[in-house]
């Protein structure tokens, strides 16, 4: 049995990144985690989680040249994942990229992306700064002949909130249901556990060095309204729809509020412009999950948002409505904008 690649997980202790720790250890891969110190309590506790599993921790930050280069030849990585999201810290990549290059033994790297294709979909500002400096990122792996791999997963299996709460840790809403637009463009919804999955898949397959894949799951193809209906479907109640208008969330988005008018600019571009569904995959470099692995499946947004079920059941059976917000819930965190 060949020998699985050695894997650095940057960003392991945060939502995207805990799949992806998750799915390389459970693919057996030796993996590595570097995280800052110090760590608040309740990432503690994931690290420790990971580590009674196997993987090896290291402490530090990726805009550190010299250090990226040290324990990328210590440790011997022949795969970096980088699961750093949001608006601040982009470009530190560009010194990760550097010091790859110089020590010229990566096999593959995905960067943070595990959200829209940054060059073709186009928000407004401020979600447009933050994907110019994705774009450059991209053009910087691109020309340093590092081996890569882009994945756009487009949206996490959820109730898209416009507003700054990570969307896969708060249900959707029993009070009303925010719809934006008119509600019928529709986007692709996949689960973290997937992606994740996915993700280890797909640094270890030859078809998708150098290439763009997008996760276009017809099963997971949903419009707000649409979402809507499951979700009330899911309760077995009727829950009033509040419309949030284009001018709505252009004007949020004016507001340059940092995240919120990032998030607000991309809930725009996802379900009023169309970004995830108004081109086509027909690039040379550009690939379908679904072309590689035709007989895998993705968790069903049914099945996901039973998960919802499940966390509120008791105000459900109770009649309650206020769900967002309450201290019951798992506490709301910044959103990373890209999905």
């Amino acid at each position: 049995m060949a020998t699985k690649g050695r894997v650095l997980i940057i960003g392991a202790t945060g939502f995207m990144g805990r799949f992806m720790a998750e799915a390389s250890l459970a693919a057996a891969h030796p993996t590595y985690l570097l995280v800052r110190q110090p760590l608040i309590p309740s990432k503690a506790a994931i690290v420790k989680t990971f580590q009674d599993k196997g993987a090896i921790v290291i402490q530090g930050v990726m805009n550190d040249k010299e250090f990226m280069q040290k324990i990328l030849k210590e440790y011997q990585i022949d795969i970096v994942i980088s699961t750093v999201g949001g608006a601040h810290g982009l470009l530190d990549r560009l010194t990760l990229v550097e010091a790859m290059k110089s020590v010229n033994t990566i096999k593959r790297f995905s960067p943070s992306e595990f959200g829209h294709d940054v060059d073709r979909a186009d928000p407004v500002e401020p979600g447009l700064a933050m994907y110019k400096e994705k774009r450059l990122v991209r053009r910087v792996i691109e020309e340093s002949g590092i081996p890569y791999t882009y994945i756009c997963c487009n949206s996490i299996a959820s109730w898209p909130y416009y507003n700054n709460c990570h969307p896969s840790q708060l249900p959707p809403p029993l009070d009303q249901m925010h719809i934006y637009g008119d509600g019928t463009v529709k986007a692709y919804f996949v689960d973290g556990f997937d992606i994740g999955k996915f993700t280890m898949k797909l640094v270890d397959d030859a078809r998708a060095l150098n290439k763009v894949v997008h996760f276009r799951p017809s099963s997971n193809y949903y419009s707000m309204n649409e979402l809507a209906s499951l979700w009330e479907n899911k309760v077995g109640r009727k829950i009033p729809r509040v419309t949030i208008s284009e001018d709505d969330l252009l004007a949020l988005a004016a507001e340059n509020c940092i995240p919120e008018s990032i998030v607000a600019s991309i809930t725009h571009d996802i379900f009023i412009k169309g970004c995830q569904v108004n081109y086509n995959i027909d690039g040379v470099h550009d690939i379908e999950i679904g072309t590689l692995y035709p007989d895998e499946t993705f968790r069903s947004l049914e099945d996901c948002f039973e998960d919802f079920v499940t966390m509120i059941v008791e105000k459900i059976h109770k009649g309650e409505n206020e769900v967002y917000g309450t201290k019951s819930l798992v506490e709301a965190v910044p959103i990373t904008a890209s999905c």
